[in-house]
């Protein structure tokens, strides 16, 4: 693929944004893109926006959030899966040979619309709904399927937990939440069980821009300096209902991986660096793992993933700029040394339903 990014930013992420409207959150983000790539607005040919009208708690919050999202008078598309759901559209934009060079958006403020009050109605309305299914619950159900699956337990989360927060603490760009102990991990109450409330990543407000171009704009403004290559991407979904085999195989979560690699020409994951993770509960970051089948690159989640900062929708996204910041050695304190190529992660939906990845070069 001739994709590049060139700039890229990360608004500073917290628990919960209260000094900024999400037209301000969105805007601020876009803007330090731009200048972080070295462009204006009016270089832009068309812009890619991702975001969910529920968790921003408004209908078609399009309406009002892709001027600030640097969209006015631009040729807009949105994506409505997952942060990095868009930049595999923005991607395919790109390569379809039409535009040049576009403005990747993503935001998620789960502050404003809490994240349970919206997965509840997601539910399908008959059935499910009524029995108060929600995330937590089909998180908990995942648990025990994959934990029965792949052999581990609820202790083993629990340090998983503890090890992604220790990450997380590390990353300057972090919500800089503290450690905890692994005997405070271990009483927490039950939310779903095995799934215990510390075994997951606390959700944050906050949001991510990439500015991103093709290989002819690259060619015609020699003095742009593109922080890494798109060089593989691939998305799955897997049926709406939660049986056992659909728990725990995480069919979707490989096969778009598979079909990532595949597209950037490598044959496993352990041909990769890095690999940033979707790593919603310390659960997830065991069955990943263990779905890797000892072919997991050296480094995994090395930011901290979702216990360093998880503004839901965009954490995918997210992990993809802490991918690139990697690539292009502008990590800080985190840096690993001779990373030249990464992937990042993506999921959404009950139980890892649907599943992204995007592999990215060293230019």
């Amino acid at each position: 693929m001739d994709v590049f990014v060139i700039g890229q930013a990360v608004h500073p992420p917290a628990a919960r944004i209260g000094d900024k409207r999400l037209e301000e959150l969105v805007f601020d983000t876009a803007h330090a893109a731009l200048a972080d790539a070295g462009v204006k607005r009016a270089q832009i040919d068309h812009v890619t926006i991702a975001g969910c009208d529920e968790l921003d708690g408004r209908s078609i919050s399009s309406m009002l959030l892709a001027a600030p999202a640097g969209a006015q008078l631009r040729d807009e598309m949105k994506c409505t899966d997952s942060g990095l759901t868009g930049l595999c559209l923005e991607a395919m934009r790109l390569e379809a040979g039409i535009f040049d060079l576009g403005l990747l958006v993503s935001w998620s403020k789960p502050s404003t619309a809490p994240l349970e009050d919206v997965m509840r109605m997601r539910c399908e309305p008959f059935y499910t709904r009524p029995i108060g299914l929600n995330m937590a619950i089909t998180d908990g159900l995942f648990a025990q399927a994959a934990g029965a699956k792949y052999g581990f337990d609820e202790f083993d989360a629990d340090e998983a937990v503890l090890d992604g927060y220790r990450r997380g603490a590390a990353n300057l760009r972090g919500v800089g939440h503290k450690v905890p102990g692994v005997e405070a991990i271990s009483v927490s109450p039950y939310v779903a069980a095995p799934l215990r409330q510390a075994h997951q990543a606390p959700i944050t407000d906050g949001a991510v821009a990439m500015v991103v171009a093709s290989e002819r704009w690259l060619k015609s403004n020699p003095r742009a300096r593109p922080l890494a290559r798109v060089s593989g991407m691939g998305w799955r979904n897997e049926a709406y209902d939660l049986g056992v085999d659909r728990l725990s195989g995480l069919t979707s979560f490989r096969n778009s991986l598979d079909d990532a690699l595949k597209m950037a020409g490598l044959k496993t994951a352990a041909d990769l660096d890095l690999i940033e993770l979707d790593s919603q509960t310390g659960f997830h970051e065991l069955a990943f793992r263990a779905a890797l089948n000892g072919n997991a690159p050296a480094a995994i989640s090395h930011s901290g993933g979702a216990f360093a900062q998880n503004p839901y929708f965009c954490t995918g996204l997210i992990n993809a700029a802490e991918a690139i910041l990697q690539l292009s050695d502008q990590a800080g304190p985190i840096q690993l040394p001779g990373i030249k190529r990464a992937a990042a992660h993506s999921s959404h939906g009950f139980a890892l339903q649907g599943n992204v990845a995007v592999v990215l070069e060293r230019v």
